[in-house]
């Protein structure tokens, strides 16, 4: 039995779950998520809690088993709480702003790079070093913040660039023969 797949998932006070077939709702304070589940999965709501079992031992249906626990319990935690993730940047001259409700990065290209957010993502810059890209959605502001993060990778040689808040870049030293 999956560890993380036996584990039902507490709906909260304030949180209205609906399932039709394999599409669940999930209705809270800060919005509504909708998601299809895989079919070979089953699904019941009993009692405040959400539960997820497997048809049979099979390897995909166990690896299914946790996966479907752990998108259903994502849900459930972003219209409760949501999510958010820190990008800090490195590097002289490199900073962020808002225009609007996009994202205007000065990352040593020869013009700006703008980023939209999509539907459900909402963008901060409380300093010009530092974005927090927040939402509801686990999935999209992970993708959100891999996106920005993409325009300029961390470099290992002068650590320039844009990184997660806690992402560790390991230094390389420059060329043996200069001094």
């Amino acid at each position: 039995m999956s560890r993380i797949g036996k584990l039902p998932v507490a709906i909260p006070d304030g949180v209205k779950t609906t399932l039709l077939g394999m599409h669940l709702t999930v209705n809270g304070p800060k919005g509504v998520l909708e998601r299809d589940l895989h079919p070979d999965m089953i699904v019941a709501i009993q009692d405040k809690e959400i539960l997820v079992t497997r048809p049979s031992e099979k390897g995909a249906h166990r690896a299914l088993h946790g996966l479907t626990r752990a998108l259903i319990q994502n849900m459930v935690t972003g219209v409760t709480q949501g999510f958010e993730k820190t990008l800090k940047i490195e590097g002289v001259g490199y900073r962020a702003s808002l225009q609007g409700k996009a994202l205007n990065l000065a990352l040593g290209y020869s013009h700006p790079v703008l980023i939209e957010p999509p539907e459900g993502i909402a963008l901060a810059v409380p300093d010009p070093t530092t974005i927090k890209v927040a939402g509801i959605d686990r999935e999209l502001v992970g993708q959100m913040a891999a996106d920005i993060r993409a325009w300029r990778k961390p470099e290992p040689y002068k650590g320039k660039g844009i990184r997660y808040e806690n992402e560790y870049v390991r230094r390389k030293e420059g060329k043996a023969g200069s001094k």
